[in-house]
C-alpha cells in the first residue's frame, strides 16, 4: 500500500491528486471486477446502505490521504492516520493501560506538531481526517465481510468508490487522464495501492481476530516512513522518528492487550 502511495505522489505534479486517486480506484474496480466476475454476490436489501456507507467512506479516506501526502512526507502521514485503527483497539475500554496507549500515541501526534516535526497543520488536519474515516472502515468493513464475502465487498465498494470521485477526478486530471504514461503508472499504482492491499486486508478481518491484525498492522507507519525515503527521497528528523516510534508503540501495545 505505501509503495502504491509514493508512486502515486510522482503523478500528482501531472494528473492533479483526485485525478490520480480517480484513475487508480477507477482501475482498481475494473481489474476487480474481471477478476471476481462470477463469483460476486450482490448484496441484500439490508446489505445495500452498509455497503454504500462503506463506499463513501472509502472514498473520503482516501482523499484525505492523497491530500495529505501530497502536503506533508508519507510516513508522519501514515502516522497520525494510525490513530484510527487505535481507536477501534481501545473503544470501550477504561483501563489505565489503554489509556496510556492512548497517551503515548497522543504525545507522537503532539511530536509532530512541534517546531521539530514536519508535517504542518493542513497535513495534519487531512491526515486526522483520514485517521477517522479508517476507523468507520475497520468497523463497517468487519460487518460487511461477515455477511458479505471479501471480494464481493472490496470490488463492488471500488466500483461506487470510482462512481462517488468521477466529477472531481475528471476536473482535476484534465487532458492528463488521457497520456499513456500516466494511464500506465496509474495501473501499477491501482495493483499495488487497492487491489491487493484492500483485499489482503479485508481477508485478514475474515480470518484472525482484531488483536491480531492491529499488531501486524502497527509496522504500517515505520514501513511507510522507510517508502518514502527510498521512493520520495523524504528523510525525517529526530522528532519525527520518535513520534512515528511513539504511535507505533502505542498501537502495537493497544492491540495486543484486546482479547
Amino acid at each position: 500500500m505505501q509503495l502504491g502511495s509514493a508512486l502515486a505522489a510522482l503523478l500528482f505534479v501531472q494528473a492533479g491528486v483526485l485525478g490520480t486517486l480517480w484513475l487508480r480506484t477507477a482501475f482498481a474496480a475494473a481489474v476487480l471486477l474481471v477478476a471476481f466476475r462470477g463469483r460476486l454476490r450482490f448484496p441484500t436489501a439490508g446489505e445495500r446502505v452498509p455497503l454504500l456507507l462503506f463506499a463513501v467512506v472509502l472514498a473520503a479516506m482516501n482523499v484525505c490521504y492523497f491530500e495529505a501526502i501530497d502536503r506533508a512526507p508519507l510516513g508522519l502521514v501514515s502516522t497520525v492516520e494510525f490513530l484510527g485503527p487505535l481507536a477501534v483497539a481501545v473503544a470501550g475500554t477504561r483501563g489505565l493501560r489503554e489509556l496510556g496507549f492512548v497517551g503515548l500515541a497522543g504525545v507522537g501526534v503532539l511530536l509532530l506538531g512541534t517546531p521539530g516535526g514536519n508535517i504542518g497543520g493542513a497535513g495534519l488536519v487531512l491526515a486526522l481526517g483520514s485517521a477517522a474515516c479508517w476507523a468507520a472502515y475497520l468497523v463497517l468493513g468487519r460487518r460487511l465481510v461477515l455477511s458479505l464475502d471479501p471480494a464481493s465487498t472490496l470490488t463492488l465498494s471500488s466500483v461506487l468508490a470510482a462512481i462517488l470521485l468521477l466529477p472531481a477526478g475528471v476536473a482535476s486530471g484534465g487532458a492528463a487522464l488521457h497520456a499513456p504514461n500516466v494511464l500506465l503508472l496509474c495501473l501499477g499504482v491501482a495493483m499495488l495501492g487497492n487491489v491487493l492491499p484492500y483485499l489482503l486486508e479485508l481477508l485478514a478481518l475474515s480470518l484472525v481476530t482484531a488483536a491480531t491484525y492491529g499488531v501486524l498492522l502497527s509496522l504500517e507507519p515505520a514501513v511507510a516512513a522507510l517508502v518514502g525515503l527510498i521512493v520520495l527521497g523524504q528523510g525525517l528528523s529526530a522528532v519525527d522518528v520518535v513520534a512515528i516510534g511513539c504511535v507505533v508503540a502505542a498501537s502495537a501495545g493497544a492491540s495486543r492487550m484486546q482479547r
